[in-house]
């Protein structure tokens, strides 16, 4: 019988050997592969965390409006950014955007400030109507956007007259496309109030009151209207409504409580005059309340709260609650303006010099201490600078209490005299006196006050500015009077 030979059993093992040894680098290299294309991204390591979904436009949306509703305007404007930012053909988030945007505005104290934030409303806005051609809503709030732009602090007169021409075609056009739409009949009485056509203005306020009271808009363009009017009782009401759908909009509260303020400041009773300032202090400390609630370190409601004392005398707590804003935003140039008015009106005439230094001509270092009422700088509040502001129908008081406290305390200091007189020729070189003749006035007093035949030191700054010596009426020519 034939027998096949039996392999070696030396040999099967050698064989298996070489097998485990293959399988071994395979392995190996396998797992060198898979390390370097996990780092270079190619494949994503089991053990990474899922990513987080991408969040849609709506979501942000959802949140801006949330955020607008809490009052947090800026976080408000971040989170319709990131909308837009994620869906840019989403028409409705443009215009929400530049409806807070313009809103917005009333935190702001810097004229170069609210311009810029206005134009950025007006690009958002003007998106909007691109994207939406045929969209009521999104021409009546573009239409919004450019009255709040035809604000004549910011802009020259033909430019105001230009933008409210815009305005005015935009607003036809929203009630062109949707003549029920009532934010645009309420925006569009806040524009005829602004071109002055306070009947029409009227009528179309009362029709959007009429369609719908629930909404915010209306009720405060109703107590713009009624401002216009000199009808504060009834603004305030009507802000109160505003302020019963939206109660966290600090804004609302600025501006019932200023319609307090010039109530009690045209009440010949000296009782009900401090009631009604009292009233105005409420509905300020009410902003104030929300700020902190929100974390919001916003100025405004403190500088109200300093006008409306100092408008009752009180100036040493006015200046405290100046002193607040600042602390806020040391490098204000408008909240050392509006201290230096409050030294100013209190007889501190050297305490209101660099505070109104820092206001007019910039200032930087132990000044800008000075500015804010310190006696010096110190880690706690520490040296900035501060850029001046140019020269506007809304900075040119701060310009003339300057150079009219300069002039009238000249013979202390030889450099005050001819600082004034520069400052003072500035002022005229611009045309602002031809509309003011206070600063007229003013000017040829800080003039005889440094002429070489005055040698002595007035007691009290003469050429007290009108404005200070009563209380200026908020303008009505423009809706940037909800920033009292």
């Amino acid at each position: 019988m034939n027998v096949s030979p039996r392999r070696p059993i030396f040999n099967r093992r050698a064989e298996s050997s070489i097998y485990r040894m293959f399988f071994w680098t395979i392995l190996a290299l396998g797992g060198v592969w898979l390390i370097i294309q996990i780092q270079q991204g190619g494949i994503k390591s089991p053990f990474q965390p899922t990513p987080t979904p991408t969040r849609n436009s709506t979501s942000y949306e959802l949140e801006g409006e949330a955020q607008f509703t809490a009052g947090n305007l800026d976080a408000a404007i971040s989170a319709y950014q990131q909308a837009v930012r994620v869906d840019p053909t989403n028409a409705e988030a443009w215009a929400n955007l530049a409806r807070i945007q313009t809103y917005s505005t009333t935190l702001l104290t810097i004229d170069a400030e609210k311009e810029t934030r206005l134009q950025d409303a007006l690009k958002s806005a003007t998106q909007a109507t691109t994207l939406a051609p045929d969209d009521s809503t999104a021409h009546a709030i573009r239409a919004f956007v450019l009255d709040w732009n035809a604000n004549p602090l910011l802009v020259d007169n033909n430019q105001v007259q230009d933008y409210l021409a815009q305005a005015d075609q935009e607003s036809l056009r929203a009630l062109q496309l949707d003549g029920n739409n009532v934010r645009a009949l309420a925006f569009y009485a806040e524009i005829l109030v602004d071109e002055q056509k306070w009947s029409q203005a009227q009528d179309y306020i009362q029709q959007a009151a009429d369609r719908d009271p629930t909404l915010m808009d209306v009720h405060r363009v109703y107590a713009y209207v009624l401002e216009s009017l000199g009808l504060y009782n009834q603004a305030i009401q009507e802000y109160d409504k505003a302020i019963a759908i939206d109660p966290n909009l600090t804004f609302l509260y600025l501006s019932a409580g200023l319609n307090y303020r010039q109530l009690g400041f045209r009440s010949p009773n000296e009782e009900t005059q401090t009631q009604l300032y009292d009233k105005s202090l409420e509905y300020f400390a009410k902003a104030v309340s929300i700020n902190e609630q929100l974390g919001v370190k916003d100025p405004n409601p403190y500088i109200s709260i300093a006008k409306t004392y100092s408008q009752e005398g009180q100036f040493f707590i006015a200046a405290r609650n100046v002193q607040k804003a600042l602390a806020f935003k040391p490098d204000n140039a408008d909240i050392y303006g509006q201290l230096g008015i409050v030294y100013f009106k209190s007889r501190n005439y050297e305490g209101s010099i660099p505070a109104l230094q820092c206001a007019v001509e910039g200032c930087s270092g132990d000044v800008s201490c000075q500015g804010r009422g310190l006696d010096a700088c110190d880690a706690q509040d520490p040296p900035v600078t501060v850029k001046g502001l140019p020269l506007s129908p809304s900075t040119v008081d701060y310009y003339q209490v300057y150079f009219s406290v300069l002039a009238a305390l000249g013979p202390r200091d030889p450099t005050y005299c001819p600082k004034a007189m520069s400052i003072a020729d500035k002022v005229q070189a611009s045309g602002l006196i031809a509309a003011r003749p206070d600063i007229a006035a003013n000017m040829a007093i800080a003039r005889q006050e440094c002429s070489p035949s005055n040698s002595t030191p007035t007691p009290v700054a003469v050429g007290t500015p009108l404005f200070l010596a009563t209380s200026t009426p908020f303008p009505t020519s423009n809706s940037y009077n909800t920033q009292p």
